[in-house]
């Protein structure tokens, strides 16, 4: 590597509101220049651009142009602001949610940019959170079942209206002319990288998590998946074939015309996609098995490494080589935590708190912790389920909901905030002790995304809930410094990259030296608790006729 010239990568972050292109310096992982481009489209959830077509309840979509409009706007943007020469760049690497897809012709052009198809919802791109296949995902889970199909226990034995599978299956079943017409069916993150390559290489991360590839077995048989729908049966072969590759592998070199839109020098290496979360584990150095990284924002995803395939129940998936090489990674997670938040904020407080948070110069969420922090574990009287955009781990279900038990005419708003807060906290020690209960060793908790960096009190909370020290992210900017080790990785050693991943977390990984340790104090109250919440997460969660269910149909009809 040189030792006059600094080189640089760029990680992309695609996230659910906006994109952000990061330049990192390559040989201490910090960032030099950050530039975010919302999405101008945003989630489109209620009536499709351009047109009056209304959409279903669930239903959650987006615009693949803003998709480009952020390496056009923001990674131009970093450069500038670096002040940098274009030639101290040597790779791109991306990360994406998933399962983000979307249908493309022959030539990758998404079937929603066409006239003759831009008023089928089928026809745009489904963001990761479109839960309107929940049915779909229920038929494939029943029949898999049934059937004794073997990949479905990797996968929790459940797989979730979020997957790739559900969301095919829904298209074929709703609009089977938009199935027809679609040549692909490919991952955002795979999309976009055909953008800069002109190649289209589908990632073994989204491929293993959200289409069901394994790298022994392969995909589903086409029998079980004729059982499943006849149209279906060749799904594979068809709309999702295409070569996997492994996560550190060179997607290709960056094509002229993208290089002059991008103010980047043409042939530098791009990397294959990524999804965010899985991108954030080397970026906290985490790559021997045993310890679990939290990437906590809207939703959360819980990632262990281990040496070994087992079945732990409600997991996402495992996937060998599905995070770091050489190891089998295993995901979980939690389909709303900032979400929950969010919304409470928005949705639930009163004016006096804005009016007093504005007062006191603090954003209603900061003036909430405040409030909240006074308080001693159970001094609420609260007991919230954090299931306000389903459950994804370890239930795997989409119908469920949220809920607060325990409200009286003296609950405050704070109070209720706290509760959401501890809620989600139990969440994820429900999916740590499922991976203890699989046989997995989980000795050790990382945090990161912009939650941790934002707000203390909660990570105490996650810290006295589980009994665990936390180790926190010296950046919230995780998923795309993570995204850039894998660009110096395909960079490799003869441009001044790196030659493996381990290598590239030794210099660019970057873990805080302060920690968040549990309070003895607040840990045994909390495990009282949690003994109550696992008794409504069992009593709602595992009964398919319960109240929460029969109230969400009584929406539908």
């Amino acid at each position: 590597m040189s030792a006059t010239k600094r080189l640089f990568t760029i990680g992309i972050d695609f996230g659910t509101q906006s994109g952000r292109a990061v330049l990192v310096d390559i040989h201490n992982g910090c960032e030099e220049a950050v530039h975010v481009t919302p999405y101008r489209h945003g989630v489109i959830d209620e009536v499709l651009p351009g047109s009056g077509v209304k959409l279903k309840p669930d239903w959650a979509l987006q615009h693949p142009q803003d998709y480009l409009e952020v390496l056009r706007t923001s990674v131009p943007a970093v450069i500038a602001a670096s002040g940098i020469e274009a030639s101290q760049v040597i790779g791109i690497g991306i990360d994406f949610t998933a399962c983000t897809m979307l249908p493309v012709d022959a030539g990758f052009e998404p079937l929603c940019l066409k006239d003759a198809w831009k008023e089928r919802p089928h026809a745009w791109l489904k963001l990761w959170k479109h839960h309107a296949a929940q049915g779909e995902a229920t038929a494939i889970n029943e029949l898999a079942a049934e059937l004794g199909e073997g990949w479905l226990q990797r996968y929790g034995g459940k797989l979730s209206s979020e997957w790739m599978l559900a969301k095919s299956l829904q298209i074929l079943k709703e609009d089977p002319e938009v199935y027809a017409e679609a040549d692909l069916f490919v991952e955002a993150a795979d999309w976009v990288v055909a953008q800069l390559t002109g190649e289209l290489k589908r990632n073994s991360c989204t491929a293993g998590y959200k289409s069901n590839w394994h790298k022994s077995e392969g995909y589903p048989s086409s029998e079980f998946l004729g059982q499943l729908h006849p149209g279906l049966a060749d799904l594979y072969e068809t709309k999702l074939r295409g070569d996997v590759y492994p996560l550190g592998s060179k997607a290709g070199s960056l094509q002229p015309e993208m290089a002059a839109q991008m103010n980047l020098p043409p042939g530098i290496a791009v990397a294959v996609g990524n999804i965010d979360a899985h991108a954030a584990v080397p970026a906290v150095g985490v790559v021997t098995p045993g310890k679990m990284v939290m990437v906590m924002g809207t939703s959360t995803c819980h990632m262990l490494l281990a040496e070994e395939e087992r079945l732990v129940e409600g997991i996402c998936g495992v996937v060998e080589d599905g995070i770091i090489p050489g190891l089998f990674g295993y995901e979980a997670g939690q389909s709303a935590v900032g979400d929950i938040f969010a919304w409470f904020v928005e949705e639930n407080v009163p004016a006096y708190v804005q009016a007093e948070a504005q007062e006191q110069g603090l954003s209603v969420h900061e003036w909430l912790e405040v409030k909240a922090a006074q308080q001693q574990p159970g001094d609420h009287g609260l007991l919230a389920l954090d299931w306000h955009n389903g459950n994804r781990s370890t239930l795997m279900d989409a119908n469920l909901t949220g809920m607060m038990l325990g409200m009286t005419l003296s609950t405050k708003p704070e109070d209720m905030y706290r509760a959401l807060l501890e809620a989600t906290a139990f969440g994820t020690r429900t999916i740590v002790e499922a991976f203890r209960k699989g046989g997995l060793d989980v000795s050790e908790l990382y945090a990161c995304g912009g939650l941790p960096q934002r707000n203390k009190l909660l990570m105490q909370i996650y810290a006295d809930v589980n009994n665990m020290e936390i180790m926190l992210s010296d950046t919230d900017l995780t998923p795309a410094i993570g995204a850039a080790m894998f660009a110096a990785v395909v960079a490799g050693p003869g441009a001044g990259g790196y030659a493996t991943l381990a290598e590239a977390a030794t210099h660019m990984a970057r873990v805080k030296e302060e920690t968040v340790k549990p309070i003895p104090a607040h840990v045994e109250v909390y495990d009282q608790l949690y003994a109550e919440y696992k008794r409504l997460h069992d009593l709602f969660g595992k009964d398919a006729g319960s109240a929460m269910k029969r109230v969400r149909e009584l929406r539908r009809v």
